[in-house]
């Protein structure tokens, strides 16, 4: 049998298909036949793919920002809706095309502009003012560093970029100025008659009607469904931690950490920026280089350099300081800016310097030494910084460990709760509208009624309560939700039926009274028929407050009323009830009797309208111009 297998394997087909098999590995791989491909994104842009992980963390930043806004007042149901998941993943789509429409264009963040930008971050200054020792050590703490912390800035400047672009090349016309305000401001003419709503009696709503109406309406009549949780929870600030630490323990940290405390040379300057006008052509580098020799020579000649910078600089941020650049760290600018920068002495002039926007003359003004503190100076930081870091180590490792047990045994918290000496507490029973203390928390909420906990039985993953604060739950006690007895809800149903009568009499009797104004009848006479009071509202704008807003956005939603076209409208009130409306005049605002201020402030919301709607237009032709997939799933 073998002999046969050999034989038959051993001619050209056999050959054939063995060439086609290595070919196929020689591309692929051998292992892609033996491990499963698998697509993990939420959403694929082109070629990128946004990530369950990356769509989880916007998603939950966007769930944290909602919840501290309304101090926690929102059912964790609003999270879970499709719609607002396919919200924030639309606008990490917009995010990615315009990033990928960047790099197309070769749209960059100038180096001067993004540092400008780092500089304003209030978490990186001290008396208003950019500290570049609190900088560093804001971004060692979150653990980044300032190139990577660099690169995110620019990546959201350049989000934008495209946009504010399209939106800055928007006009509006004198003539779309003068519609605007004379539509703003017209005034509308109109009377009405309130419809009072029929009364409904409850003496012959019969037991067979309530018993079908308990049945058709079953929903409406349960007792909500209810669960009792057990959680462990691990707090930071309540760990029992070694907090003081001995010198030595100090001493070392100091020496590892020694770079933080050194105070680098800073060097107060001020430049003035030529930028090559025209595409960027060698004649266009030369006449560029030659006006930021002139400059260089005008002010080593002795000119104001505040002066020569306020006349002649391209950078708008600096040119009316003077071209003040304030005090200056190294590995803040340019590279090339940095080189010329620190090359110079004090009060002395650079050569111009060649960067991506352009040609610096370059000013030293000042220069600050470099200090080291010692560590009789840092010690009350260090050790502060001891004690956090030690809380927050002890926190990570047992809350890891919790983490890890609690999956490992998902079915019960008692062993990670005597491993780690936590107690296991218990909540009442307590609704999907939230319970007290801390079946009160959304994030709670949330896990209680998830899938994973209330379906399947198991632990929840890690619930986050505050910064170093989690807890993980489970069901201890589920009540589904049951139908009340009828007997419990008959007066409700019987009120309920009466109204509904009432609410379907009014809407017959104000539907027959409209159709009767269509055929000729005048509002008054129907008034005087029902013994109903007509109101007159005369010069009534849109933004009237002392007439009720369903009549005045009826009323302006009627064309113009004629003598041989009455206008009339049917509007719903508050409480079930009807008004009938007719529009009897509608008097136009005089463009021309704006003032100033008013037309400028016309201009200005048309602008901001044209602007956003061509950033918009400009993110959705560029959504159409891309494969977009989407896993809806995934979300």
């Amino acid at each position: 049998m073998l002999q046969a297998l050999r034989a038959k394997t051993s001619g050209l087909v056999a050959k054939i298909i063995l060439g086609a098999i290595v070919i196929a590995f020689s591309f692929f791989g051998i292992e892609s036949y033996f491990v499963a491909q698998t697509n993990d994104y939420v959403a694929k842009v082109g070629d990128k793919e946004i990530s369950q992980q990356e769509f989880r963390s916007r998603f939950d930043d966007f769930r944290q920002q909602q919840l501290q806004a309304a101090n926690g007042a929102i059912d964790a149901r609003f999270f879970e809706q499709p719609a607002i998941k396919r919200r924030i993943l639309d606008q990490m789509i917009d995010e990615q095309v315009l990033l990928q429409a960047n790099e197309s264009l070769g749209v960059a963040i100038p180096a001067e502009r993004l540092r400008n930008e780092i500089m304003k971050v209030p978490a990186f200054q001290r008396d208003g003012v950019f500290d570049a020792e609190l900088y560093r050590a804001r971004l060692t703490s979150a653990g980044k560093t300032p190139v990577g912390y660099s690169e995110e800035v620019a990546r959201e400047l350049a989000k934008r970029e495209l946009p504010v672009e399209i939106a800055s090349s928007a006009f509006v016309t004198e003539y779309d100025v003068n519609n605007y305000l004379r539509l703003n401001g017209q005034q509308r003419d109109f009377r009405h008659v309130a419809l009072a709503k029929p009364k409904a009696s409850d003496a012959d709503v019969g037991d067979a009607e309530i018993s079908a109406y308990y049945t058709a309406h079953q929903q409406d009549f349960m007792n909500p469904e209810q669960v009792a949780l057990e959680y462990v929870e691990m707090d930071a600030q309540k760990l029992d931690v070694q907090l003081v630490p001995d010198e030595t323990t100090l001493k070392d940290r100091y020496e590892k950490e020694k770079e933080r405390y050194v105070t680098s040379e800073q060097r107060l300057a001020s430049h003035i920026l030529v930028k090559v006008p025209g595409s960027g052509t060698p004649d266009d580098q030369k006449k560029a280089l030659e006006k930021a020799g002139a400059i260089a020579a005008e002010a080593r000649a002795g000119k104001s350099f505040a002066e020569l910078a306020k006349a002649s600089s391209d950078d708008l941020g600096s040119k009316a300081l003077g071209g003040d650049l304030g005090w200056l760290d190294k590995d803040m600018t340019d590279p090339a800016f940095e080189g010329a920068l620190y090359s110079l002495e004090k009060g002395k002039i650079s050569d111009p310097v060649l960067s991506a926007e352009g040609y610096h003359v370059i000013e030293v003004r000042d220069i600050r030494a470099g200090k080291t503190r010692t560590f009789e100076e840092v010690r009350p930081e260090l050790a502060k910084e001891y004690s956090e870091s030690e809380r927050e180590r002890v926190f990570n490792e047992k809350s890891g460990r919790l983490i890890d047990m609690s999956y490992e045994d998902s079915t019960s918290l008692e062993p990670a709760a005597k491993a780690l000496g936590l107690t296991i507490e218990k909540t009442p029973l307590f609704s999907r509208q939230g319970g007290t203390g801390f079946a009160s928390n959304p994030a709670v909420l949330s896990a209680a009624f998830s899938d994973q906990v209330l379906a399947q039985g198991n632990n929840s993953e890690k619930i986050e309560l505050g910064p170093n604060h989690l807890a993980i739950v489970r069901v201890a006690e589920h009540k589904a939700a049951t139908p009340k007895l009828l007997e419990e809800v008959r007066a409700d149903i019987r009120q309920r039926i009466v109204d509904e009568r009432a609410s379907k009499a009014a809407k017959e009797q104000a539907d027959t009274l409209f159709a009767r104004l269509g055929k000729g009848e005048s509002l008054k006479a129907l008034a005087d028929e029902l013994k109903l009071v007509v109101k007159e509202e005369q010069g009534i704008g849109r933004n009237a407050v002392n007439v009720d807003n369903a009549l005045v956005s009826a009323a302006f939603a009627l064309p113009r009323p004629t003598e041989s076209t009455p206008q009339y409208q049917l509007v719903s009130m508050p409480g079930e009830e009807f008004s009938l409306l007719q529009l009897v005049a509608v008097a136009d605002a005089d463009p021309t009797a704006a003032a100033a201020p008013t037309r400028d402030a016309a201009r200005t919301t048309l602008q901001q309208a044209v602007a956003n709607a061509s950033a918009s237009d400009y993110v959705s032709s560029l959504r159409a111009a891309i494969d977009i997939k989407v896993a809806e799933d995934r979300m």
